[in-house]
């Protein structure tokens, strides 16, 4: 048993975790209250957006993987491009990419829908009631972190609504105006629960906030048809587990096809052969997310997760780095791509977070609400929140998947996890973190499931991952052969690396990944564990 920063967590009643404690709180005093866990993910994902304003907010996006007893069921809340954003619109601009800020970058704010989405088909609560933990630390402050402090900073000045709404003091911040926001919306009319979740729903989209929410190519007729839906899952079975990922409309199913490449024996944990071929995996199929994945044109799925296809994909992984590009399926075309030190050019861009929950019932949730940062896109004055900037995912050229046109989805990075064993148990995992979340997700996966940790262990275990594929944020950029690890993967395994040929840049150890994870096995016993990267997130349960 490997060192761990804190205890993997087990019980039968209930279990949060999540990337904020004062979140994993709110959802853990509704399971206490008699809520399922529909109702506390709801209640710990509006917390977030209250106290991670620099990491999600209630401008941005959501998808989220259910798991109600018998099945995995998949929330989308990933709102699509307005009418007016076309390619020919952002030329106009002067723009050859959507920018990473401003509310030109905006698309439909999906998470209000999703979350109500959920509460209202899966949960048991009043919207009021699940709102009362966000709206309290709203009105009454919480501790303004390091990490918001910096994001305050990057506001642009000319932002005023930002500035004032996001003023902390004496290391508290507070958001009176969005506590008004969620206390006009709580009590909102209806002869039913269901009703008044639906009329806050029309309020959001149809109504009040929708007009203010108008800026950039938004309007309120982008928003009027808006709902969050309901889909299934996209699958693959790996040993005795099936893997539940969301569709090609985000990159969830690049996991999927990270699996399949695997060999069947990756060597010691850490281990050269281990890291090397998880490595390269990932540039075959993150190749593939960007010449085939998104929500403007026909995904090959079928083919891309295909035993065959993975069998002829795998034999391109050999001893050395790949220095290229290399998508495959049927006549690949691959976007333009800048090469240069990725991320540095950016410096208003926000990560993720990230919510599992599991209640007594047998219900899980995994969910990775993000967009909206308070520094990405100015706050709207009398609602107290900022839109996303989700539609710097597109691409400006036309002919792929992933190519911006009106009234589809971004390819989004948000990526939620959910496996079941053969046996019953049920995962929930996730973690924020852009293009690395289906790496540092699949490698927590790789180290519980194959290699034999536990939640926690793995969670803690050492972190890598490349940037060998185009940002999918701008400024867009790719940086061949680049391989980040945490200083505490074993030196042995490093030497290996750049004697292999890859560019390895040694991270300050605990900075790559903040995951948590839920599991239920079949007997009720639940276990949890969060990530101690960053000092914020935690699990909570009995």
């Amino acid at each position: 048993m490997q060192f761990t920063t804190r205890p993997e967590l087990s019980g039968t009643f209930g279990m949060v975790a999540s990337t904020h404690w004062l979140a994993s709180a709110a959802g853990m005093a509704v399971l206490e209250r008699g809520g399922n866990a529909f109702d506390a993910a709801v209640a710990a994902g509006f917390a977030l957006q209250v106290v991670e304003p620099h990491m999600n907010g209630p401008g941005g996006d959501l998808p989220l993987l259910l798991w109600d007893g018998s099945r995995v069921r998949v929330i989308c809340g990933q709102g699509p491009a307005p009418a007016a954003a076309t390619i020919d619109a952002y030329r106009g601009l002067g723009l050859d990419l959507v920018p990473g800020v401003g509310p030109y970058a905006a698309c439909v704010p999906g998470a209000f829908d999703a979350w109500c989405t959920l509460l209202r088909d899966f949960g048991s609560w009043e919207l009021a009631d699940v709102l009362a933990y966000a709206i309290g630390y709203a009105r009454d402050g919480f501790p303004a972190t390091p990490g918001i402090v910096s994001a305050i900073a990057r506001i642009e000045p000319e932002w005023e609504a930002s500035a004032r709404i996001w003023r902390p003091v004496d290391g508290r911040l507070r958001n009176p105006m969005l506590a008004d926001t969620y206390e006009r919306l709580a009590a909102v009319p209806g002869p039913s629960r269901e009703a008044r979740i639906d009329a806050a729903r029309d309020a959001w989209y149809r109504g009040w906030v929708a007009e203010a929410l108008a800026a950039g190519f938004l309007t309120p007729d982008d928003l009027a048809p808006y709902a969050a839906t309901i889909e299934e899952p996209v699958s693959l079975r790996h040993g005795h587990w099936t893997v539940f990922k969301t569709g090609p409309w985000g990159q969830g199913p690049v996991f999927l096809q990270q699996l399949a490449l695997l060999p069947d024996d990756l060597g010691p944990f850490l281990g050269i052969d281990h890291v090397h071929t998880v490595v390269e995996g990932a540039k075959l199929a993150f190749a593939d997310r960007d010449a085939w994945y998104g929500d403007s044109a026909p995904v090959p799925l079928d083919l891309l997760l295909s035993g065959e296809y993975a069998e002829a994909r795998r034999a391109l992984i050999d001893p050395h780095a790949s220095a290229e590009l290399r998508p495959g399926g049927p006549s690949p075309r691959y976007p333009s791509v800048r090469e240069g030190l990725v991320g540095d050019a950016e410096p208003t861009r926000g990560d993720t977070c990230h919510l599992d929950v599991a209640d007594r019932f047998g219900n899980l949730v995994s969910a990775t609400p993000s967009g909206g940062w308070l520094q990405s896109s100015p706050a709207i004055d009398g609602l107290g929140f900022a839109l996303g900037t989700r539609a710097q995912m597109f691409w400006l050229e036309a002919g792929f998947a992933s190519s911006l046109k009106p009234g589809v989805r971004p390819r989004t990075t948000l990526s939620p996890s959910m496996a079941v064993h053969d046996d019953g148990t049920v995962l929930a995992f996730g973690t924020p973190g852009g293009d690395q979340q289906d790496q540092w997700a699949f490698e927590f996966f790789l180290a519980h499931t194959v290699f034999g940790l536990n939640l926690q262990e793995a969670i803690d275990a050492p972190m890598f991952h490349t940037d060998h594929f185009p940002s999918s944020f701008h400024p867009r950029e790719v940086a061949l052969k680049a391989l980040t690890v945490e200083g505490r993967v074993p030196e042995a395994t490093l030497r290996a690396l750049r004697e292999r040929g890859h560019a390895v840049e040694v991270a300050p150890d605990w900075s790559q990944g903040r995951l948590s994870a839920i599991s239920r096995a079949p007997d009720g016993l639940l276990r949890a564990g969060a990530n101690p990267r960053g000092m914020q997130g935690y699990a909570v349960g009995r």
